[in-house]
């Protein structure tokens, strides 16, 4: 089961259909917080912690992932591979479905959890090069192994940025995504990568005062502001 591609991602989809969203839960928390742990994937993928403990101990019995004295989930290379795998192929499948067949922005990311064991890697490989090698989904979180992965992932939340400077929207995080609301009120604001904006007043416990681009002023909830990454706009 286990080559340089890490795990064949179909025969283990066959054996623990679930494995996909826990490899790529585990991926992106690592990246965006360092350390995982089993409560953590219980909280974010709205689990009970004894179905974390068994999925992580099949995981293990794969060869995916392993824990340490402490209890932080740790991939094996075949595990971080695979995981990447199955992140690109998500990925990708959002740019698909909203760029090649006008479907909703808010919806994709559900979408793409439910097809991103289905495709190959060929057909992943194909639609990459179809889609011109993007280096970000389109909710602007960086495919693994991309040049600017490590800038995008750095890069400040909204909810900690108290200068009057001109931001630029980069990512809403994988956390923001699954977060009741969140894309739907991006959607409906246009805030989206690479859109500019403003901080008004710095985050409180209602939320972060933004000016828009059309010079419209929008109170983003705290909740949601956490989870909208920007840059200072060059």
């Amino acid at each position: 089961m286990v080559n340089d591609m890490g795990i064949d991602i179909e025969e283990l989809t066959k054996k623990f259909p679930a494995a996909a969203e826990y490899l790529i839960e585990i991926f992106v928390t690592q990246r965006d917080y360092g350390i995982v742990k089993n409560s953590v994937i219980a909280s974010r993928l709205g689990v009970s912690k004894p179905a974390v403990t068994q999925a992580m101990n099949r995981l293990k019995k794969y060869g995916l992932i392993e824990h340490d004295l402490y209890g932080t989930i740790n991939f094996t290379p075949a595990g971080r591979t695979t995981a990447a795998r199955l992140l690109k192929r998500h990925y990708l499948i959002e740019h698909l479905l909203i760029r090649m067949l006008d479907y909703h922005w808010v919806k994709s990311d559900q979408e793409a959890s439910r097809l991103q064991s289905s495709i190959s890697d060929d057909f992943s490989y194909f639609l990459f090069d179809k889609l011109g090698r993007p280096q970000t989904c389109p909710h602007g979180n960086p495919f693994p192994n991309t040049e600017r992965e490590a800038e995008i992932i750095a890069a400040p939340r909204l909810s900690s940025i108290n200068t009057e400077n001109e931001l630029m929207v980069l990512r809403i995080t994988e956390e923001g995504e699954a977060a009741d609301g969140l894309l739907q009120f991006c959607y409906e604001n246009n805030i989206r990568p690479g859109r500019r904006l403003r901080v008004v007043e710095a985050c409180t416990d209602e939320g972060t005062l933004v000016v828009l681009e059309n010079e419209k002023k929008l109170l983003i909830p705290q909740g949601f502001a956490e989870y909208i990454c920007c840059s200072e706009y060059k």
